[in-house]
């Protein structure tokens, strides 16, 4: 499969994780071609459904360094920076012939709601996050809202809150979450950051699910940040993805955020996809299928909302 913008140092990959309902082959499969320790930190989820995107987004990662960065699969190893944000810690050198130097790709990936999601960028920063618009179980929404005031600035609760109707205004208090955690995972600082720094200032184009809109604009510290572009889109109607796109730090910046190629939309993979270039790394554990089988898909109010 060939997605748009490959060759021009974009790629934005979907998997619908909620609507996977893996067979024993492909759960045990899946199990062997992610790293030992991915494996055993899937298995410790509660829940079917976190289980699910967790392996994906591994899947997910595995498949980009394969695919484009052109490492075999079995050479391959992940790491996770102190704040969480995953990285390619070996091979540190890439074949001469392949053309690619891996240090000019930046990746993330999240994975929320039926979702996991992959976006990596050549020569620039890069984070992801997707959020799904639902009702707040245990709380009514100004609650909710009240709960989180903090979050935001005064001139977002605002935008927020003027959205209409409240299943509007939770859309669009996602869709400023989606935004700020992108913005914090590209610059990897992790829970530290008070995300009042950053005040986001969204494009008046209604965001569709056939396009990718790169109006919206970010402050921080009160001041306008020419040096980062945030990309947004629907993948569905309740579900928000902010990519956000910086400068790299070393080597140098490929190109700056002016000369960005046109934006590109996410591609939907399938199970198949995902695992179109995977080898096995670990034998296969037939224990490993039926502790997946007696998880509960996910907590009762989860379900009783979708």
């Amino acid at each position: 499969m060939t997605d748009v913008g490959d060759e021009m140092g974009s790629v934005r990959w979907a998997f619908r994780c909620g609507s996977w309902t893996p067979s024993r082959s492909e759960w045990l499969f899946a199990a062997r071609c992610v790293q030992q320790e991915e494996k055993d930190r899937v298995g410790k989820f509660v829940f079917a459904k976190d289980a699910k995107s967790a392996m994906a987004g591994r899947l997910l990662l595995r498949r980009f360094v394969c695919e484009r960065m052109h490492i075999p699969w079995a050479q391959i190893r992940l790491e996770r920076s102190s704040k969480g944000k995953p990285y390619l810690a070996a091979p540190h050198t890439v074949s001469p012939d392949s053309g690619v130097d891996p240090l000019t790709w930046s990746f993330n990936i999240s994975h929320q709601g039926d979702y996991a999601v992959l976006a990596a960028e050549k020569g620039m920063q890069v984070g992801v996050d997707i959020m799904k618009t639902s009702m707040p179980g245990s709380s009514s929404v100004p609650e909710f809202f009240r709960i989180m005031t903090r979050q935001f600035t005064p001139y977002e609760w605002s935008v927020i809150l003027s959205a209409g109707s409240e299943y509007q205004q939770l859309a669009m208090f996602y869709r400023h979450w989606a935004l700020k955690e992108s913005f914090i995972k590209a610059i990897g600082t992790g829970l530290g950051f008070n995300l009042q720094r950053a005040e986001f200032h969204l494009s008046s184009e209604l965001l569709t699910e056939t396009s990718v809109l790169r109006q919206t604009r970010m402050h921080l510290d009160e001041e306008e940040e020419e040096d980062w572009v945030f990309e947004e889109c629907l993948l569905d109607l309740e579900h928000h993805v902010a990519v956000a796109l910086g400068p790299m730090k070393t080597p140098p910046s490929m190109h700056s955020t002016s000369s960005l190629p046109t934006p590109v939309a996410f591609t939907q993979l399938s199970f198949t996809d995902l695992i179109a270039s995977a080898s096995p790394l670990t034998e296969e554990d037939p224990a490993y299928w039926m502790s997946f089988q007696m998880k509960t898909e996910a907590p009762l109010r989860q379900r009783d909302s979708q």
